[in-house]
């Protein structure tokens, strides 16, 4: 076997990062699951009551930036691990390019 991967191998923070992959592809499983769920309830909210929970709103956004940060980290295109290494992502951090500008959908 070539000594240099060999020696890539055995680096203790190539195997370090898999784990923390592994954790965040659990996570990333999970987000997807409630955003299911918050979709369904966003829908039957607007049945019933006419508008949108706010609060909903707000997690939801602060969720899809959440999710952003997983696939960041999981392509490698960030070595910043996301919540809970870090802090929750507010809202008001949103991207621009994530930003729906237009509001469109929403019914306040």
């Amino acid at each position: 076997m070539n000594e240099e991967i060999k020696q890539r191998i055995q680096k203790r923070e190539n195997w370090q990062r898999g784990l923390f992959m592994l954790f965040f592809m659990f996570i990333y499983g999970f987000s997807n699951s409630l955003v299911i769920g918050i979709l369904f309830f966003q829908f039957a909210t607007l049945i019933l009551t006419g508008k949108t929970n706010e609060f909903l709103l707000g997690f939801s956004q602060s969720l899809s930036i959440y999710i952003h940060q997983i696939i960041n980290f999981l392509t490698f295109n960030s070595e910043q691990r996301p919540f809970p290494f870090s802090t929750w992502p507010n809202a008001s951090d949103t991207p621009d390019m994530i930003k729906d500008s237009s509001d469109s959908g929403r019914n306040d």
